[in-house]
């Protein structure tokens, strides 16, 4: 048996990040390294057979799915799992424009605690009915009427104003989402939109800086995200993703749906014109049925049509952004769609800009505690969005820690009160555990009946 993961722990608590796509349902654990890159300690990986297109359409299947990817990832990291970071995507989340303004007492220097509240009164902003926002990202700051500021903290000023990049989602789907977590019997850390947890995984800041376009192709949808001077400018999701590729190999070959997809997955390509036309797979027939050749070239043909489709709805993004011609660093396609043959080479023809495969295995470290064969396999550009999760979470740690320490000392004595405030809560807890199992033991009552009620 491993050992338990004691040691660093405080230093550098376990993150858990919980991707919850179309086809399938990863769970990844992980630390912060001492070469700021990504300790991955397990993997656990379920099939999603309860989402469509990114949204849940089946609580059960999915509480089933994320219970299997978390009793995996469990058993490999020997982590008892109970805090995530959840990703979210899906046709439904839209973004907006915003611009706030804070004024201070005083001229002296702009802190963490003054860009959290501007972030804070963005969460205010009133949306159409039945959406609600799930990131707020700075753009570019101005101070006392000096624009195009990125970075304010420290610098001197009273009068701050921003720009902001809002994201919102549909209240019924992230509720559902969080529900599934919830009967999971897990905690939600944070809801990341999945394209820029991608993006920590497979882009750097020179590529946002010089400005970049990150199209992640899942399952379900497409996700994809302009950068541009190390900012995000535009997001957008597309209803449009793998699954629908299969899709059209079923009915256009007449195929079992897991037969299309393993002709998908190993001889598909994204440029017919790139196969030859006497080359021909053999697929088996059904309960003794003849078997059934097919042309690579023909396979290809489907495939290219639909990732045609896919491409132009980027590119119609991408022209949207405004930032077309600010492309220095161009596209980087990453994603379980990305493994499709000769898919760069349509993407430039398409869009004329040039483009390459993200792979999320910059930012991992060497690590004893996956084999081989695991960590060759999350280096996949289809496990992008899982690394990227790890990836934000401990961003949202590090913001915290600092956030805490500049509140510490801005006010000395508030760490002492914290202190006090935590030993009281473990102590109330404590109390409260010893009452409910007395009440349960003296009335009889088992835990599964027994539901406590503040």
């Amino acid at each position: 048996m491993k050992p338990r993961l004691a040691e660093n722990e405080r230093e550098n608590p376990i993150i858990v990040g919980l991707d919850i796509g179309t086809t399938k349902i990863c769970v990844t654990v992980g630390r912060r390294s001492g070469t700021n890159k990504i300790e991955l300690l397990g993997v656990g990986k379920a099939e999603s057979s309860g989402v469509n297109r990114g949204v849940v359409a089946n609580i059960q299947k999915t509480v089933n799915s994320i219970r299997e990817a978390v009793s995996i990832a469990e058993s490999q990291s020997n982590v008892d799992i109970k805090v995530v970071h959840v990703g979210i995507a899906g046709q439904h989340i839209k973004s907006i424009q915003h611009r706030g303004i804070l004024t201070k007492r005083d001229y002296d220097e702009v802190g963490r605690l003054d860009v959290d509240q501007l972030i804070s009164d963005m969460y205010k902003l009133v949306l159409p009915p039945g959406e609600e926002i799930v990131h707020v990202l700075p753009q570019e700051f101005t101070i006392d009427n000096e624009p195009g500021i990125k970075e304010p903290i420290g610098m001197a000023g009273r009068r701050v104003e921003a720009n902001f990049h809002i994201i919102s989602g549909r209240v019924t789907d992230i509720r559902n989402i969080k529900r599934c977590v919830d009967n999971a019997g897990l905690d939600v850390s944070s809801l990341v939109m999945e394209p820029l947890a991608s993006s920590e995984a497979v882009l750097d800041e020179e590529e946002k800086t010089a400005g970049v376009v990150l199209v992640d192709i899942g399952g379900g949808t497409t996700d994809v995200a302009v950068f541009h001077e190390g900012i995000i400018r535009h997001t957008a999701v597309i209803p449009l993703g793998g699954n629908i590729v299969t899709e059209d190999i079923k009915q256009g070959c007449s195929v079992l749906r897991n037969q299309a997809e393993q002709l998908k997955v190993r001889y598909g390509s994204a440029l017919a014109d790139e196969n030859k036309d006497n080359e021909v797979i053999c697929v088996p027939g059904i309960r003794g049925r003849e078997a059934k050749e097919i042309s690579v070239k023909n396979l290809a043909y489907i495939i290219q049509a639909r990732m045609e489709e896919i491409i132009e709805h980027v590119y119609y993004e991408i022209k949207s952004s405004g930032y077309e011609d600010r492309l220095i660093a161009g596209i980087v396609i990453t994603g379980g769609g990305a493994q499709v043959k000769h898919l760069v080479q349509l993407v430039e023809y398409i869009t004329g800009i040039g483009c390459r495969i993200g792979y999320p295995n910059e930012y991992l470290a060497k690590t004893e505690m996956l084999n081989r064969q695991a960590l060759e396999e999350l280096k996949s550009p289809m496990y992008a969005t899982s690394v990227g999760l790890l990836i934000k979470g401990v961003q949202s740690l590090e913001e915290d820690e600092a956030m805490q320490q500049e509140a510490v000392a801005k006010n000395p004595g508030r760490e002492k009160v914290a202190e006090i405030a935590e030993e009281k809560r473990r102590k109330e807890s404590w109390f409260t555990k010893i009452l409910s199992d007395f009440i349960k033991d003296d009335a009889g009552i088992d835990d599964d009946t027994f539901i406590g009620k503040k």
